[in-house]
């Protein structure tokens, strides 16, 4: 079991704003994504920027595709991202697409997916799944449940990399202790913060006090 990656994810509107706390935590982190929001409202400008920001980092681009997977993949690819997102309700044709241009697919499980798909997309060649805490459970200020843990410890077993996202705090990570998490994933838990560099290393202690 290895230690788990530290992901931000950029869900910003402005590319501007994004700027600030990539430069804030770009040094911090293992992984930089440029979120949903943001691909959406600055489109492959968002992907340029952050690359060029850093160079050497695994840029994620979190479209979560759910059609035109070769030309969704290519344009991200071609602005600089290692990997990008797919939508679990995706064809297979179209993850599949999307694979053979961008090389590595994350497929992000929202709503109504079962583990026979899940089994198709490892079929696929696709072996990184991101898992959400259910929405309901962020807006009534609950936790992840036993049951989200034993989804990911299942989709673990089969072959996943997964990782984890959706309201994470420091204290939350000790709640994923004895599974092989592959990435957290932390948006306002990072930039949200007074000190948002200070907070990306105190989840990376934390992380390798738990895992190392």
């Amino acid at each position: 079991m290895g230690i788990p990656n530290l992901q931000v994810a950029l869900d910003h509107n402005r590319i501007e704003d994004a700027i600030v706390d990539a430069i804030a935590v770009g040094n911090e982190v293992d992984i930089i994504e440029a979120g949903t929001i943001l691909c959406l409202n600055e489109g492959d400008k968002a992907i340029k920027c952050l690359r060029n920001l850093f160079p050497n980092k695994t840029l994620i681009a979190d479209t979560k595709c759910a059609d035109a997977g070769t030309t969704v993949a290519r344009n991200c690819k071609l602005a600089g991202a290692d990997w990008m997102t797919v939508i679990c309700c995706a064809t297979i044709p179209t993850m599949e697409a999307a694979l053979k241009e961008m090389g590595t697919l994350q497929v992000e499980l929202y709503g109504d997916w079962t583990f026979e798909q899940a089994q198709l997309w490892l079929d696929a060649g696709i072996d990184q799944a991101i898992y959400h805490q259910s929405r309901d459970a962020l807006l009534s200020g609950g936790t992840w449940t036993e049951q989200d843990l034993q989804k990911i410890k299942k989709l673990i077993d089969m072959g996943f990399k997964v990782s984890a996202t959706g309201g994470l705090t420091l204290e939350s990570l000790k709640l994923f202790e004895g599974l092989d998490i592959y990435t957290f994933i932390a948006g306002r838990g990072i930039c949200a913060t007074e000190n948002p560099a200070e907070t990306a290393k105190e989840f990376k202690a934390e992380i390798k006090r738990i895992w190392g």
